[in-house]
């Protein structure tokens, strides 16, 4: 009887350590990864529409929403500012972003121009309720709906590596940027 209270005793002390978190972690990062919310059906049903509405816009040269009269290679950098305003963080130089960030559910751009029209524009999302915007994107979600892409490329930005899935529309193209098979970071819109 005294073995067999010792060794539940044991195995009670093992599991409160185990459970406690009082054994040092295999990986550090561990602790930091943030614990990501499980799309509902409405939310993939958003992230979906999200993705379609980029289809059409893109053949002519421009983005769904706020930004919808903009177009790559036409519109000039005063058109953008009287349609979405002076950028959160102004360029530097003449072929850097003007960026605007997103905020109260509007989404985020970042737009770069060669000889004062609009040369590039970037789609970075909104940062509330992202599931149901560009964070619901997969790349599994986008080839099963678009497709196989014009072109698939590995790409790097300092540290980081990504994944950049463009998809031919007319005579402009459109990138889908993702950091990993289910976090896209941006899209972004140029000529050919």
């Amino acid at each position: 009887m005294n073995k067999l209270l010792r060794a539940a005793l044991a195995m009670i002390f093992v599991s409160f350590i185990l459970v406690s978190g009082l054994t040092p972690r295999a990986n550090s990062q561990e602790v930091s990864k943030p614990v990501l919310r499980q799309a509902s059906p409405e939310d993939a049903a958003k992230a979906l529409k999200t993705l379609n509405s980029f289809y059409k816009p893109a053949l002519n040269g421009r983005f769904p929403g706020s930004v919808n009269g903009l177009k790559i290679g036409v519109s000039t950098r005063k058109e953008v500012i009287g349609k979405i305003g002076q950028p959160d963080q102004p360029r530097r130089n003449a072929a850097g972003f003007d960026s605007y960030t997103a905020n109260m559910g509007h989404p985020g751009y970042a737009i770069a121009y060669k000889l004062n029209k609009i040369r590039e524009m970037r789609y970075f999302g909104t940062n509330v309720e992202r599931q149901t915007n560009i964070g619901g994107i997969t790349k599994k979600l986008l080839i099963h709906k678009w497709g196989v892409p014009s072109n698939s490329v590995t790409i790097r930005n300092g540290s980081l590596v990504q994944q950049k899935i463009t998809y031919y529309r007319g005579k402009f193209k459109l990138a889908f940027i993702f950091n990993s098979s289910t976090n896209l970071d941006h899209i972004n819109l140029l000529k050919r």
